[in-house]
């Protein structure tokens, strides 16, 4: 009999916590469903925000997980005050989550860091033609994370963004057309003023080669076995690697039926034969030893 009565008191008691405790229970989860719901209002209406303007759709959505996720965490914190949790200890046991987090993701932080100043500067966009890395190719995807790149070997290349938004980039495709550098050698011996009409023709002619800025054919270096020209022209970005083949095929072809020579590196290789330099080398030492005697 004493141990039901021990159970009701227990039970009694109990009961009169929890209907203390109901009121901070009710508040709690009524703050949780209104601030999910203005959180909800929040985030639908930065995306119309966003939707009025021409931002990167990438960005977009990480500042919107950001704004919600961040929203979530201040709601977080509020509804466990609410329930009776000290603020103080609970944002400390947040920070030092956080910390501890952020030490074992340095990595993916830099990426994601790099990833968003990608983003807002916008070096490149997807189907820029890019050198970075080491690495030449087609921008196919830029994400938060990496960015990938197809190379020209078809090849799928995923660089992260930490080291990518670090790193010196060229951007092929910028100014929608690139400049070209052909060298072409001629001997010595050959025309130098001939040379340089054969290859002005072959650039000038072609319909592909801007006009502006004009071509240029120089003669750029007096090398050890050749006079060097340096054939320069624009073409725009479509059409210059079908342009760059055609015009080191058709230089050369050119070139030769001008008359042309195109030379190569030549070395002079001398023979002698051992056995004569062996006995002439015998017959010095012995006129030394008789002059001795």
């Amino acid at each position: 009999m004493n141990e039901i009565n021990d159970w009701q008191d227990v039970a009694q008691e109990y009961a009169k916590k929890f209907i203390d405790y109901l009121p901070n229970l009710l508040g709690a989860l009524a703050l949780l469903v209104i601030g999910l719901w203005v959180i909800s209002l929040i985030v639908k209406y930065v995306d119309k925000l966003f939707q009025r303007k021409d931002y990167d759709r990438t960005l977009e959505i990480f500042t919107l997980n950001s704004i919600r996720w961040g929203l979530r965490i201040i709601l977080f914190v509020l509804v466990i005050t609410q329930l009776g949790v000290e603020s103080a200890s609970l944002v400390a046991a947040i920070g030092a989550a956080g910390l501890a987090v952020g030490l074992a993701m340095q990595g993916s932080l830099s990426n994601l860091a790099g990833g968003v100043l990608l983003i807002i500067l916008k070096p490149f966009k997807v189907g820029d033609w890019i050198e970075v890395q080491g690495v030449s190719g087609s921008v196919v995807e830029i994400n938060l994370f990496y960015t990938q790149l197809d190379t020209f070997g078809n090849q799928r290349a995923i660089i992260p963004n930490g080291d990518l938004s670090n790193d010196n980039i060229i951007n092929y495709s910028f100014n929608g057309t690139r400049r070209e550098t052909l060298n072409f050698g001629i001997s010595y011996d050959d025309d130098l003023k001939k040379a340089k009409q054969v290859l002005r023709d072959l650039v000038e002619e072609h319909e592909d080669v801007l006009k502006e800025p004009a071509p240029q054919i120089i003669v750029a270096e007096l090398g050890a076995d050749s006079v060097n020209f340096s054939v320069r022209y624009f073409a725009e970005n479509g059409k210059f690697w079908d342009l760059h083949w055609y015009m080191i095929e058709e230089g050369k072809i050119r070139l030769e039926e001008a008359g042309m020579t195109i030379p190569y590196p030549q070395r002079d290789v001398y023979l002698y034969d051992q056995t004569k330099m062996n006995g002439a080398v015998e017959k010095n030492q012995n006129n030394n030893s008789n002059s001795a005697n």
